[in-house]
């Protein structure tokens, strides 16, 4: 018995010393990221705490302070990777001249900004690059909660505490969610009408007769899908590329899938019209059971 525990604590060492390894070789610019949404994440509770004033934009969509600051920090610390940049509150590139770009981030300095203004602590940061309009890695940060889902399919999914960010052993490995949950756990938004379902619910409920919603800002639902406290995530309202580009990374490392409503094609990026079609987000628990 003490030769099996001893050889189980062994391998242990060895997987969690490959993992540390790997996370070791990450790329320059992925330290970068995950700084700027630290940073930026700080500045967004500092001006949460402190009182802010919300203004409205040409589309009637909010933004305060805490945007707008945490847009310029994002931006000055991935400026220094030489990636160009597509961000919410930036000015937008021409999609003649992004059309040629290979990589490119794509930035919402604070997603739920609604939320934000109604102080209910669901708004997050969101990062991610895009690779020949693949999104390939993923930041999602929560300031309220103080910790970091970040992944893509080179090197896993992690959750980080935000002390922990240089403490690589600390980071925790997220498995692929081996089972659906019962009854079936459906995300959803607060602040926006989540759309004719109904089509998607007839589909699920041969094999899911009982289905529970949450309801949640954000792309803070993709924490839920990536812990496997939810399974599927539809959106038939409109949303915009940086609203969903770092958690179709993370999630498709993890064996899910977001894919378009009507085509059940996976999303694409940078595209000429940078806002998203109506689309089902849902983890490989739920597609190996479809």
């Amino acid at each position: 018995m003490r030769g099996l525990f001893l050889c189980l604590n062994i391998l242990v060492f060895v997987y969690l010393n490959q993992i540390i390894l790997k996370l070791t070789e990450l790329k320059s610019e992925y330290h970068t990221a995950l700084r700027a949404a630290v940073e930026a994440s700080e500045k967004i509770m500092e001006i949460y705490l402190n009182g802010f004033e919300t203004k409205f934009k040409l589309d009637g969509s909010p933004v305060t302070q805490a945007d707008l600051a945490a847009s310029t920090i994002i931006d000055s610390y991935l400026e220094t990777t030489g990636i160009p940049i597509t961000s919410e509150e930036s000015i937008k590139i021409d999609y003649d001249i992004r059309k040629e770009w290979k990589e490119s981030w794509c930035v919402d300095p604070l997603d739920g900004t609604r939320e934000f203004v109604k102080k209910n602590g669901e708004f997050v940061v969101n990062i991610a690059l895009i690779s020949d309009g693949v999104p390939v890695f993923g930041i999602i940060a929560s300031p309220v909660n103080r910790n970091i889902l970040v992944g893509g399919r080179e090197i896993g999914v992690y959750l980080i505490a935000f002390h922990d960010l240089t403490n690589l052993e600390h980071w925790v490995k997220l498995e692929t969610p081996k089972n659906v949950n019962i009854p079936l756990i459906i995300t959803c938004s607060r602040s926006h009408d989540s759309g004719p379902i109904l089509d998607f619910l007839k589909e699920l409920q041969p094999k899911h007769p009982e289905i529970n919603f949450i309801k949640k800002g954000s792309a803070l639902k993709f924490f839920d899908l990536a812990e496997g406290k939810a399974d599927a995530y539809p959106r038939f309202a409109p949303t915009m590329e940086w609203d969903i580009a770092a958690g179709q990374a993370i999630l498709e490392a993890l064996g899910g899938t977001i894919v378009h409503a009507a085509t059940n094609q996976s999303l694409v990026y940078n595209k000429s019209d940078l806002t998203n079609p109506s689309f089902l987000a849902k983890s490989n628990a739920l597609l190996k059971m479809q």
